[in-house]
């Protein structure tokens, strides 16, 4: 019997539910709840890896990640392209990139990670990428005009269909937190208006200082009317009332923004997020797409924000820590498929089927083919390990943050030692 989720869609329109409960056999019936508290009273964990049992030599090493999650249809057509291969060369048809070539066909899925269209979107499905590590999402929009009614997105870690994400890159919706006023960062446009309307404020201060039929007390005469009250409140008292109480209420409307917008799959600016929150799709630019933490389980770790609203840090799984634009956005949560490291091909031919050729050891060339070749037995001629063009390997090819290096990097990736644990 073809089971109904092995059927197409198109293919179940016209079959009748009725009478589907009536072919199961009566021990089936009951037999799901005793197993499901049987399982809840042992405290099963569930597996992360299936094994196979060793009938033939390539399936005796072979782990797979347990994704029963997973849709097993085809992707979206419209949403893919086709890859051509290269074989790993370039127009001249010489060999650039080595053990590249053959491989299983592929269509690249197009994954949207700009994330600019707003407004509520709900997960369809979680789909399997050949072309990354991560499961990509189905998303469907509930805008009826939208121009993108189905996009990609990198799935993060237990989003599942029937979900609802949403993103907030272009600002919080007016109506979304009464009270609230998202203030982001202004652009070098409005910094440079606001210096020069602060230039010219200082000059009109200045000028009416040496005027002098200008009244320079900041505290307001007393009026002469003898029933009116005398005394008169100092107006920095009534501005520091003021902004207290505004204060408690921006802190208020805050908690409640943070309540309704972090949540897995959703898309905040940096300046939105607090210190502590695991994050991943980190884009670098306010206008740019999402470029750091894309693969399986990757996250980066909002730090601290700076006080001058310009900039965030960041750590990332390197341990390296970063300053990133606090307009940029980034994705709630962790990449998903975390298990993918556990993975073990089992054979060769699953490797070719990857597109990966195989790669010959230098030690095993001849001296003409390699540094590390040539020699009689297992030599390499007392060199340092090279690559085959002669390049010196574990050499920094970055330059350090105090040596005219990457000013964005607050702290840099353990090495050494520090990596080691030690001093």
């Amino acid at each position: 019997m073809i089971g109904l989720r092995a059927l197409p869609i198109s293919s179940l329109r016209g079959i009748s539910t009725r009478g589907f409960h009536a072919t199961l056999p009566s021990y089936a019936k009951n037999s799901a709840p005793k197993v499901q508290s049987v399982l809840a009273t042992l405290n099963v964990k569930a597996e992360r890896v299936k094994t196979y049992k060793p009938v033939t030599p390539g399936l005796r090493h072979l782990r797979r990640p347990v994704s029963p999650h997973l849709y097993e249809g085809r992707p979206v057509r419209a949403l893919t392209l086709a890859k051509r291969k290269k074989g790993g060369r370039n127009a001249l048809g010489k060999i650039t990139v080595r053990h590249i070539g053959g491989g299983h066909k592929r269509r690249i899925r197009i994954v949207d990670f700009m994330r600019s269209e707003a407004g509520p979107h709900d997960v369809v499905r979680i789909e399997y990428d050949p072309g990354r590590s991560a499961h990509i999402a189905l998303l469907k929009s509930r805008n009826p005009l939208s121009k993108k009614p189905l996009t990609y997105i990198v799935a993060p870690e237990g989003l599942r269909a029937g979900d609802v994400v949403e993103s907030y890159r272009n600002g919080v919706p007016k109506d979304l937190v009464p009270g609230y006023v998202d203030k982001p960062q202004p652009s070098k446009k409005e910094r440079r208006l606001a210096r020069e309307a602060e230039e010219a404020a200082r000059k009109l201060a200045a000028k009416q200082a040496h005027n002098p039929f200008v009244h320079k007390s900041s505290v307001p005469p007393l009026s002469t009317d003898p029933a009116a009250p005398q005394t008169v409140l100092d107006p920095s008292v009534l501005n520091r009332a003021q902004t207290d109480a505004s204060s408690t209420n921006s802190s208020l409307s805050l908690g409640v923004l943070r309540t309704l917008t972090l949540k897995p799959g959703n898309v905040l600016p940096l300046r939105l997020i607090p210190s502590g929150t695991i994050i991943h799709c980190v884009a670098l630019s306010a206008h740019g797409p999402a470029v750091l933490c894309r693969a399986a389980g990757t996250y980066a770790q909002v730090v601290a924000h700076d006080d001058k609203g310009r900039y965030t840090q960041v750590r990332l799984m390197s341990g390296e820590v970063r300053n990133v634009l606090q307009n940029s956005c980034a994705t709630i949560g962790k990449a998903s498929n975390p298990d993918w490291k556990l993975r073990s091909l089992g054979k060769a031919g699953r490797s070719r089927w990857l597109g990966r050729r195989p790669k010959v050891r230098g030690m095993a060339m001849n001296a003409c083919d390699h540094p590390h070749g040539g020699g009689r037995g297992k030599s390499k001629g007392n060199k340092h390990p090279r690559s085959v063009w002669g390049w010196l390997k574990g050499k920094r090819t970055r330059r350090p943050t105090d040596k005219d290096g990457n000013k964005m990097v607050v702290h840099q990736r353990p090495r050494g030692k520090e990596k080691r644990g030690g001093v």
